[in-house]
């Protein structure tokens, strides 16, 4: 059962789950690092964003593939359909080129928001994290 506690935190199993605005942001460098990891298949990039935020980004197939498309028509990144060791077809992504430099610059945009929040939060540590009461 989700609970609001305002119009951008939401707790959903006792985790804190991001807004939809700050997970649609996260979706593209998060799924180009995914990549330059080596190529991987939808489900496992859904998987793989699940184990690095420990539960709390849970991407659905129709949040995932409409991203993976976009990226695949913005030329970031290739697909190939394969058979899988299961005997299944998927299509497996893999980063390009113009994806690996549209990554490092994503990398120093966020890294840049990273430290101004951090600097901030360092110098007031009353805005830092604390854990929300349920009840």
């Amino acid at each position: 059962m989700y609970r609001q506690y305002t119009s951008y935190l939401y707790v959903y199993r006792g985790a804190i789950m991001l807004s939809k605005e700050l997970v649609a942001a996260s979706a593209k460098p998060l799924v180009l690092s995914i990549l330059a990891e080596g190529e991987s298949y939808g489900y496992a990039i859904i998987q793989k964003v699940r184990a690095l935020s420990d539960g709390q980004i849970g991407w659905t197939d129709g949040m995932m593939y409409p991203v993976l498309h976009r990226l695949e028509r913005q030329k970031l990144i290739a697909a190939e359909w394969r058979k899988a060791p299961t005997g299944r077809k998927r299509k497996y992504y893999r980063l390009t080129a113009k994806g690996r430099t549209t990554l490092s610059v994503e990398r120093r945009h966020w890294m840049i928001v990273h430290t101004a929040l951090d600097t901030l939060w360092q110098r007031n540590p009353s805005l830092a994290f604390r854990r929300l009461a349920h009840g």
